[in-house]
């Protein structure tokens, strides 16, 4: 955290004539505050840490901006999308390069043509590796898995014995697990761990599930979707239809399944094709807990899809589920 926000006050310092001060914050849950001086006018703003501000943390972020006014955003990196947000919401941000974003008592500062700094690398923990992130997955659905023995979670998750001790030890280490008693574990920060691993699916293991993308034969067929009879825990919606079948809240403009079809089924059960400019995505189904609705992957993933999308429809309908559905499991 701290070496974040000396970079983004050097940088700023160095590309503008203002300047800003650091100061730790004794109260939990907040990471301090800055006094900016510009035109010799001072500001004090409660400060946000993040290393990398994505579409996901929004929700939280103007929740806090809410709680802790004035509140600034410092990140290493913050991509435009985001930033348009920001602004839309009349959030102050501070990049490490030195951009920023203040409209506050009569000053309007956004600055935007500093080069983004490549966010820098996290330790290797072998937790958030791809084959950790479904290891991860089916702890964050059924918590009890934790402790079993650890043949019986690599059989449940479908993974290699070795991978299961890499991924315990990787969440002892970050902090993630508490020692109950010996050999039985808890786990802490369990929101935490969430975000951080909607944010990872998505960079590390989503992209290596990719099927393909497809477009139906008969075009009408995108239209009447919700007739679609999909094969029984095979198949299953998830992204923007499975968000309008939780919450009614949103009109899909891509569809996505999950499956453990082949693509020559898919072909032939669904009328498709394959189409790279298609509005149809299909990603290997990669977990085997299955809950309630059949249809439907588990909301935990519907979040997560609809997170990433960095559209703001999307959003909205992701923290209907994550209030109906999620946050009281966390």
């Amino acid at each position: 955290m701290k070496e974040i926000i000396e970079l983004a006050l050097e940088n700023l310092q160095k590309n503008t004539p203002f300047k800003g001060v650091w100061k730790n914050s004794v109260n939990v849950g907040q990471d301090g505050n800055i006094k900016l001086t510009i035109d010799n006018k001072q500001f004090t703003l409660n400060i946000e840490v993040k290393r990398e501000l994505r579409m996901g943390q929004m929700p939280e972020i103007v929740k806090r901006a809410t709680q802790f006014k004035p509140l600034i955003v410092i990140a290493e990196r913050i991509f435009p999308k985001i930033k348009d947000e920001l602004r839309k919401e009349q959030i102050a941000y501070l990049e490490g390069n030195g951009n920023i974003f203040l409209h506050q008592d009569g000053i309007y500062l956004w600055i935007d043509n500093n080069k983004p700094i490549e966010p820098g690398k996290e330790k290797n923990n072998r937790a958030f590796t791809k084959t950790g992130l479904k290891v991860i997955f089916h702890f964050l659905l059924d918590e009890g898995i934790i402790n079993l023995p650890y043949r019986e979670i690599a059989e449940r998750t479908g993974t290699g014995l070795g991978n299961i001790t890499n991924v315990i030890n990787g969440l002892k280490e970050d902090g993630y697990l508490l020692t109950v008693r010996k050999n039985e574990y808890k786990i802490t920060r369990k929101k935490e761990l969430f975000n951080k691993w909607v944010t990872t699916y998505e960079e590390r293991l989503k992209p290596t599930l990719e099927v393909g993308t497809f477009s139906f034969i008969k075009k009408e067929d995108f239209a009447n979707w919700k007739n679609i009879h999909l094969k029984n825990q095979k198949t299953y919606w998830g992204g923007e239809p499975a968000g309008d079948m939780l919450t009614g809240y949103l009109n899909p403009g891509m569809l996505t399944l999950y499956t453990e079809e082949t693509k020559k089924d898919l072909i032939k059960n669904y009328r498709l094709m394959p189409d790279a400019e298609g509005n149809v995505k299909v990603y290997k189904k990669f977990w085997k807990y299955d809950e309630v609705n059949y249809d439907l992957v588990p909301p935990l993933l519907v979040y997560a899809d609809l997170m990433n999308e960095d559209d703001r429809r999307c959003t909205e309908t992701a923290q209907k589920i994550y209030n109906d559905l999620i946050q009281n499991k966390l």
